[in-house]
């Protein structure tokens, strides 16, 4: 499959009637986050001087992180959703009928630079996202607050030269390299887990690149991926033992799986995907395999819910509840093998949820 098809599917859910004009967008916002605990967010940008950058070799590998986590409540300043530069390239990439920092106006529900609220335990998981391809980081923030709220510390990384813009503090942007080559995705895959993995390194070791390090349970970590994205978080299983559980978001397995460790699938509402039909018998654990009626590939992202704030219909499920199944489930299997909660949703039919379905 080309790359940029994949792209395309990032900004279909955002694209307005052929020949509308520019104009100024609604305004656009996250729905709450459901948990009962203040959301702090900052950045960080870190550089791996020990590995060359996949896609441009002349340099090391940078990568930016965004971290959401329980914070003390407080009126720091709203955090952005993301930059203009980043903005204009998601908007230019397809020619988009929208202002180029539309996505600057989007309200967000966390704070900048709280204090960390400190855990009445060991510590609070730690929860990896890693976003699909071309889209940065910022397209999971509504799954991201929601996991901070109930009790998780969230790093959401970008993996520059994948996605339409990634910005660095210095004003540099790396622009999507990779969107233009074919038949890269097992290299994809694999560079993402090595990211991961150098972001567990500044996050867990013995000199953490947050100060807020000293908060995180070390023995309490899961990886969570969208599309390519989650294609990495399974493979992260094999690969890194520091990764207790991964969630795939309707992403194809372009790199085999077996593992003993639990694994989590959620597919759009389409035929089986044939990669996890073939990898299903090497997950020797727990595992899961559950179809989300009525949506499709980008339901699992914030674009859905911005999409129909700029007057599109997402289909058949309305848009907030998409977001909504996605934060449930995906807490529901965090809770279950970070949190060592019970979830019974995760076994069978829900009352509360008929458009999910245990598929295997």
């Amino acid at each position: 499959m080309r790359i940029r098809a994949l792209a395309a599917l990032f900004l279909l859910v955002v694209t307005l009637p052929i020949g509308a004009a520019a104009t100024a967008a609604p305004a656009l916002s996250l729905p709450r986050p459901t948990g009962p605990y203040a959301v702090g967010t900052t950045w960080l940008h870190l550089t791996d001087t020990a590995r060359a950058d996949p896609w441009r070799p002349d340099v090391r590998r940078e990568l930016m992180v965004s971290l959401w986590y329980p914070a003390r409540p407080g009126r720091g300043a709203p955090a952005p959703y993301t930059t203009a530069a980043v903005s204009s390239r998601i908007v230019a990439a397809e020619g988009l009928p929208l202002p180029p920092d539309v996505l600057t106006t989007v309200s967000t529900n966390a704070r900048r630079d709280l204090p960390v609220r400190p855990p009445a335990g060991k510590g609070w998981p730690l929860v990896v996202l890693s976003p699909g391809f071309s889209p940065s980081r910022e397209s999971l923030t509504g799954l991201a607050e929601d996991l901070a709220s109930r009790g998780y510390v969230v790093a959401g990384v970008d993996h520059p030269y994948e996605a339409r813009g990634v910005e660095f503090p210095d004003g540099r942007v790396a622009e999507c390299l990779a969107c233009e080559l074919d038949d890269v995705m097992p290299q994809v895959v694999r560079g993402r887990a090595a990211d991961v993995s150098f972001l567990l390194d500044r996050l867990t070791g013995a000199r953490p690149a947050w100060r807020g390090a000293r908060y995180l349970d070390r023995h309490r970590i899961a990886v969570v991926g969208h599309s390519i994205g989650g294609a990495s978080a399974a493979h992260l299983l094999t690969t890194d033992r520091r990764v207790d559980a991964a969630a795939d978001l309707d992403g194809t397995l372009f790199v085999p799986v077996v593992t003993n460790r639990p694994l989590l699938l959620v597919g759009a509402d389409r035929p089986a995907d044939a990669s996890w039909v073939r990898d299903w018998p090497g997950l020797s654990e727990w595992k899961r395999w559950l179809t989300v009626a009525g949506t499709g590939h980008m339901s699992f992202t914030d674009r859905p819910v911005l999409g129909a704030q700029l007057g599109l219909d997402p289909g058949a499920v309305p848009a907030e509840r998409q977001l909504l199944i996605t934060r449930t489930y995906v807490a529901a299997f965090l809770d279950v093998h970070l949190g060592k909660r019970d979830q019974p949703q995760l076994d069978g039919p829900s009352p509360a949820f008929p458009e999910v379905t245990r598929t295997r």
